[in-house]
């Protein structure tokens, strides 16, 4: 655990400085998504269901920049399914990278993000390590407003959860 810990520390301290010295020359980011997420977890207990698939609406902020080719992302994701008693936090470094040009009006991107979640169902509460791929594009509806589509898929190591797959729609405020 600790290693992976120290893992995602360094990778953070190393992004930033690799990062720091061009964010002047970049756009800012701050945003807001939401979408569907499924989570696929082992809910335990004897009689309840040993594979179970919990969907229901994920919320989440961002910060970031993007220059030219490509983005970074700082995501914070909030999943909460009454229906079957399971809900998630999970903080997310996203790294994109944009197939066309910065003057299209349409972007799409392939990228990847790696983080961290909390995970809670009855009699469950446990953390772990979280990493995937995401895709999607870009559209540009003013000068200073994005609108994002996306598809999110992260695997995570925590013990009774194996993966997250999210569809989302972001609307990212550029500055």
């Amino acid at each position: 655990m600790m290693k992976k810990i120290t893992t995602v520390f360094l990778t953070t301290a190393l992004s930033s400085v690799l990062y720091a010295g061009n964010i002047t020359n970049s756009e800012k980011i701050i945003g807001l998504e939401i979408g569907a997420a499924t989570i696929q977890a082992d809910t335990g207990g004897f009689f309840a269901e040993l594979d179970h698939e919990g969907t229901d609406m994920e919320l989440g902020i961002r910060l970031g920049a993007q220059f030219d080719s490509w983005r970074t992302m700082l995501v914070f994701d909030y999943f909460d399914s009454s229906d079957d008693d399971q809900n998630y936090e999970k903080g997310l470094i996203t790294v994109d990278y944009f197939l066309s040009n910065d003057t299209a009006a349409m972007r799409p991107y392939l990228g990847v993000n790696a983080g961290y979640m909390n995970y809670e169902s009855t009699d469950i509460d446990e953390s772990g390590f979280l990493y995937g791929v995401q895709t999607g594009f870009t559209y540009r509806v003013m000068p200073n407003v994005d609108v994002d589509l996306s598809y999110r898929y992260s695997f995570t190591d925590a013990g009774h959860t194996d993966h997250i797959q999210s569809a989302l729609l972001g609307i990212n405020y550029i500055y």
